[in-house]
Formats: structure tokens, C-alpha cells, sequence
């Protein structure tokens, strides 16, 4: 289907309440993330979004499916999943680079009280709308109050620093990520909701630590976020996040690694890198880098 016609017919405007207020996510938001890992997410975890976005009667949710190699299948889908959870108004918005570059394109985000990036390939989305008034509709958005949600790539895409996928040196796809190696993971800039942590999904089920370790050596003020399958984080004030779902959350903290350093052959060292292993109801705060196990109250 032509990109152009398929976005006329999806991208509907969802409310007149216009933002005004220029922001960045410097700021701390008001929003919060729902950020999955992939694979299998329940009714139960689903509901949890849609609460964040105002419960289903007040709940105004927009679907961008433009990671999806069949963006009008994975929004009809991802809304039928939506009203099945009592939301009411749900509509889909699949963009192309120069339909987010127009301004009035943002109207059309106007009201959302939620946002869901369907998985696929991050970088069709990033292609798509950073730097466009569309992205910086969602900013504003955030700021504001909404919930940014997303599985998979729609995970991926939520940091400022995003994974591609992709690798330099190693050119081998059937074993992909086999190093820690300084200047072979692809990063582009990301969506920006999350600035100081970096996002890895399907994390602990496809064994990707290699490649979170090295961007997070290449990125040491950055917090490494592995999120695996059926498991999320829900960020809250783009600090504080807590873990829901059956799996894991690995965290690598190299904020206070030190002689971050390499040899003739590129592989990456340090002293001194933090491993966290979270489960359900264990809580992370990135700016101090404190881990809350289950059934903490401080």
C-alpha cells in the first residue's frame, strides 16, 4: 500500500487540546514510559499502560506503527488489542518523513493521553520523525503527562542513544554480537524520552549483553537497560523505574568503572562495571543509581 494514502487514512486527530509550552526532556516530565521487552505481554501488564493513559473511558491512545513491516495490519491489531481492554478511543498514525516535517501533522497527536510504538525495526520510526514537529509534538506530550509505551523496537527507540541492531566490524549475521569491541555497535539518535539510560529488549532470551556492554563503555554516563521478553519498566519522572512481567531486567552502570580503555585489536576493558539483576517488583533509580528490591518502602 503507497505510504501516503495509508497515512491519510490512519493519522486521525484525537482531540483539540493544544500544547503550546516549548519543552525538552531536560525538564524532569510528567509523563511516564511503559517500556516491554518483547515477546509475550498479558491482559494484566496492558491494563497497566492503559491506566498510566487514564483508564479506559478517559484514555485517548494513538498507535504509531511505523517499525512494522506492515504498518496497517500492526495498527489494526495493536487498537483490536486496546478495545479489548475497554479503551475507547484508540486511532493510528503512520507517518512518513515528509508528512512529519509538516507542522500540521502534530495537530493530529493533539489530546493523546498515551503513545504505543509497535515492535518491528527502530529505525524506520527514527528515519521517520526525529527532528520533525511530530517528535517534538510527543516531547511536549511527555512533559505533559502522557504515557510513552512500546514493545520491542518500541522499546529500543525510547532512549536518546539508540541501538540499531546493526554492527560495523563484524559482518557476520548468522553470529552477530560475538565481541566487546569500541566502534562496532550501530547507535543513531533515538526518540529522547529516556536521556540517561540506554534501551536493549529481548534482552536475557537472545543473549545481548555483548552488545549493551560495549555501548555502555562507549557511553559510561549512560545507564545500560537490558529488558527481556514478557517483562517491562515503567519510568517514572524519567528517573525511577519499576519492574513488571515474568522476566528479567539486567542494569550495567559504568559511572564509576574506571581505566575504560582498549587494546591494538579494538576489545573494550574496564574496571570496576555494576551488574544489577532485577525481577518483578525490584525498583531502579537511575540518577543515583540505587537498586530497590522488592518490597523496599524507603
Amino acid at each position: 500500500m503507497n505510504g501516503s494514502r495509508a497515512a491519510r487514512r490512519f493519522c486521525i486527530a484525537v482531540g483539540a487540546v493544544a500544547v503550546t509550552l516549548c519543552t525538552t526532556v531536560a525538564q524532569t516530565p510528567r509523563g511516564s514510559l511503559f517500556i516491554i521487552g518483547g515477546g509475550h505481554r498479558t491482559p494484566e501488564m496492558m491494563r497497566q499502560f492503559v491506566d498510566l493513559a487514564g483508564g479506559p473511558e478517559k484514555a485517548r491512545l494513538v498507535v504509531i506503527p511505523n517499525a512494522s513491516a506492515d504498518g496497517d495490519t500492526s495498527c489494526r491489531d495493536m487498537a483490536d488489542e486496546f478495545r479489548a481492554l475497554g479503551v475507547r478511543t484508540v486511532d493510528c498514525c503512520l507517518l512518513t518523513h515528509e508528512q512529519a516535517s509538516d507542522p500540521r501533522s502534530a495537530a493530529q497527536l493533539d489530546g493523546a493521553t498515551g503513545i504505543y510504538f509497535t515492535g518491528g525495526d527502530q529505525v524506520l520510526v527514527t528515519k521517520a520523525l526525529v527532528g520533525t514537529p511530530v517528535h517534538r509534538k510527543l516531547l511536549e506530550l511527555y512533559q505533559a503527562g502522557a504515557v510513552m509505551g512500546g514493545t520491542s523496537a518500541g522499546a529500543a527507540l525510547m532512549s536518546k542513544v539508540m541501538i540499531t541492531g546493526d554492527e560495523k566490524l563484524n559482518r557476520d549475521t548468522v553470529n552477530a554480537f560475538v565481541s566487546i569491541r569500541k566502534d562496532n555497535i550501530v547507535t543513531v539518535e533515538g526518540m529522547g524520552f529516556l536521556t540517561n539510560a540506554i534501551i536493549d529488549q529481548h534482552f536475557v532470551r537472545r543473549k545481548r549483553h555483548n552488545r549493551l556492554i560495549s555501548v555502555v563503555l562507549e557511553h559510561p554516563e549512560l545507564v545500560g537497560v537490558g529488558i527481556d521478553e514478557a517483562t517491562a519498566i515503567v519510568v517514572r519522572h524519567g528517573d525511577l523505574f519499576d519492574v513488571i512481567g515474568s522476566g528479567s531486567v539486567v542494569v550495567y552502570d559504568a559511572t564509576h568503572a574506571t581505566g575504560i580503555r582498549t587494546d591494538r585489536r579494538g576489545n573494550l576493558s574496564a574496571d570496576g562495571l555494576t551488574l544489577h539483576i532485577l525481577i518483578a517488583g525490584d525498583s531502579y533509580e537511575m540518577h543515583s543509581h540505587t537498586v530497590r528490591p522488592a518490597g523496599d518502602v524507603r
